[in-house]
């Protein structure tokens, strides 16, 4: 093991280790990261696995060489470490953008490369964590002989949706009823324009509907299935579904603010897996600003809009009346007003990055509001910092969260689609003016106070995450012993 032999490090020989494999996408990394934190400052040795494209992207995008990513790091009282595998495709080779390709891929290397991998650690593994759109984790780990997890991504609300669904235990809109109202346990009654878009029988996503769905196929295999979401959050619908699938809440998993000293306040270096570098001059920015001013855009690092939707975005916020700062990806300039961004830059009044450090950004005082895509990431980062949001959802389970903020959480409004620079202008104005603007950030006040009281020393999450480390180092004793 590198790096074991000086200080304390040699400790992580002798804890229990578990192994946890990512889908190589930012959205999957981040959760499972700081799953794997949450784990580690318990005790236990994480080894974060992912593809080798993913290491030279975090190499690039922390400045940090790919070997030096393999050395344990201490978090709390345990350790995290990254190792890679090769999924089969050329650094350079385009088929990479392509899910079809990858995901063939990723099925026909991962296999044999995560069993190598596993095979050849130091540390006897206690057992294997996957996160979705590689449900052949769970199967390698029983190949393996060893006890197995999923870490859901998304929303408990989500979770059920596509489990009734890949069950048929419920009716779903199809092409010969497009018409109908699903009714599931736990949830309000979910028109079709509530369901995640890949489930609708018009979605042209027929790939990502399958992906998702896969995991479902071998589910019954893992031991452990985690949520990204916590119990004051969703406990009807996690309720309801134990009696099919036991779902183990272990979010809000958001990091806490640098200042907090990383990971249980231990004060030691952060650990990051950063695919995109973030403009540190955003936070600089922000501090220029007074308190609740500022208007947070991001659609995050999938979602792409049309040029018409830029440009009515563009107007919308820059005639809204306040400062903003617009995460607008390198593939999405061109789709800007000519000369848009120098002008507001100049201007004082928009600050235009190509990716931000959005926790740190949402936690800033200067920001108003969150005009949002709702990915369940941002969802949850939105609700732990206590902001307002505009909701703008694009596909798949970004509606139902949406849903889930503005009516079941109250912290803010909708945004019809495709925006339109007045109803821009209308929605910011409806979450940062007036009393209305002002019930919705005690609600947002409130859904802070909740996540924060999740993880806290003996809440709900916190219960969880101790329960899951206490059975794996069960588990590890006869290997480590």
């Amino acid at each position: 093991m590198a790096g074991t032999e000086e200080g304390g490090v040699g400790e992580a020989s002798r804890m229990p280790h578990v192994v946890m494999v990512s889908f190589p996408a930012q959205g999957h990394l981040n959760p499972l990261l700081r799953f794997a934190k949450r784990v580690a400052a318990e005790g236990v040795l994480v080894t974060l696995c992912s593809t080798d494209h993913i290491a030279r992207r975090m190499s690039a995008a922390a400045s940090t060489p790919v070997a030096a990513l393999a050395d344990p790091t201490p978090v709390g009282r345990g350790f995290i470490r990254f190792e890679f595998f090769d999924d089969g495709i050329a650094p350079d080779d385009p088929a990479r953008d392509n899910l079809d390709l990858l995901m063939a891929a990723l099925r026909s290397t991962g296999p044999p490369a995560l069993a190598a991998l596993v095979r050849r650690q130091d540390v006897p593994v206690a057992c294997i964590i996957n996160n979705p759109f590689i449900p052949w984790v769970l199967d390698v780990a029983a190949e393996l002989g060893l006890p197995s997890g999923v870490l859901w991504v998304q929303s408990a609300a989500v979770f059920s949706i596509y489990y009734h669904y890949r069950h048929a235990l419920a009716a779903f809109p199809s092409e010969d009823e497009p018409d109908v109202t699903v009714q599931l346990p736990g949830l309000p009654p979910l028109r079709p324009e509530d369901l995640p878009t890949f489930l609708l029988p018009t979605s042209p996503y027929k790939i990502l509907k399958n992906v998702i769905l896969e995991q479902f196929g071998n589910l019954s295999s893992a031991s452990w299935v985690f949520a990204n979401t916590f119990e004051e959050l969703e406990h009807e619908v996690i309720e309801a579904t134990a009696n099919r699938q036991v779902l183990i809440p272990i979010g809000p998993l958001t990091d806490p603010p640098p200042e907090e000293g990383g990971s249980k306040g231990n004060g030691r270096r952060e650990v990051r897996a950063d695919l995109f570098k973030a403009a540190e001059e955003s936070i600089e920015w922000l501090g220029r600003h007074p308190p609740r001013s500022v208007v947070y855009v991001s659609v995050g690092s999938v979602v792409v809009l049309s040029e018409e939707e830029m440009e009515e975005m563009a107007w919308g916020l820059k005639q809204s009346g306040r400062p903003f700062l617009w995460v607008v990806r390198r593939d999405a300039r061109e789709r800007l007003p000519t000369g848009f961004a120098e002008a507001v830059a100049a201007e004082g009044i928009g600050l235009l990055v190509e990716w931000s450090p959005q926790e740190r950004v949402l936690a800033h005082e200067a920001v108003a509001c969150f005009l949002t895509h709702c990915g369940w990431n941002s969802t949850l980062e939105a609700l732990t910092a206590g902001v307002p949001v505009v909701a703008y959802p694009q596909w798949g389970d970004q509606v139902p969260d949406a849903k889930m903020l503005v009516e079941a959480c109250g912290v803010g409004v909708r945004l019809p689609a495709p925006a339109i620079r007045s109803e821009v202008q209308r929605c910011v104005k409806a979450v940062t003016d007036g009393e209305t603007a002002e019930a919705t950030r005690r609600r947002a006040a409130e859904w802070k106070e909740a996540a924060v009281k999740a993880e806290a020393e003996g809440g709900s999450t916190d219960r969880h995450i101790k329960a899951f480390v206490e059975e794996i180092r069960k588990l590890a004793a006869p290997a480590t012993n």
